[in-house]
């Protein structure tokens, strides 16, 4: 099957195999922030963005792809770095594995959500399985992050 996927602004048009999972499809050309963790669709490591919404790759078709924007975390790197200085400053930054999938997570909710409650915030990170803590320490500089908006200072979207 051919497809015509564009990751980060860079289209590719490819063959693949009919049963290619998205997931595999971006490991394969580079992709490396994308990780597998379950292949079931419960930690959420390899969340990217199709057309700006987050979905898990590993259960994601690459064919339905087709023709879509796709996101991964190459692709905001610099809205990355600025919520991982405030992961580090809290110190949340642990192993770091969860990181890719929850930060494409937070920052999909940033853009989705003007202001989100507490219960929104859980209702967002509940997809991603942090093995080292359960996202206190991750959930703390979440929430200093929103309050103190440095995507504001910094000109970012």
């Amino acid at each position: 099957m051919k497809v015509k996927i564009t990751v980060n602004g860079m289209l590719y048009n490819k063959h693949i195999p009919n049963d290619m999972m998205l997931l595999e499809f971006l490991r394969k050309y580079g992709y490396v922030s994308v990780k597998r963790g379950c292949d079931t669709s419960n930690c959420g490591l390899c969340t990217v963005w199709v057309e700006g919404k987050p979905v898990l790759s590993c259960s994601y078709p690459a064919a339905r792809a087709d023709g879509k924007n796709v996101t991964t975390l190459e692709g905001v790197k610099d809205e990355a770095a600025s919520f991982g200085r405030y992961m580090t400053a809290q110190g949340a930054e642990q192993c770091g594995y969860c990181s890719p999938g929850f930060i494409m997570a937070v920052l999909a909710m940033r853009r989705e959500l003007t202001d989100p409650t507490e219960e929104e915030i859980s209702n967002y990170l509940a997809g991603n399985l942090c093995r080292c803590s359960g996202y206190a320490g991750q959930t703390r500089a979440l929430r200093a992050w929103l309050h103190d908006k440095p995507w504001e200072k910094e000109g970012q979207v």
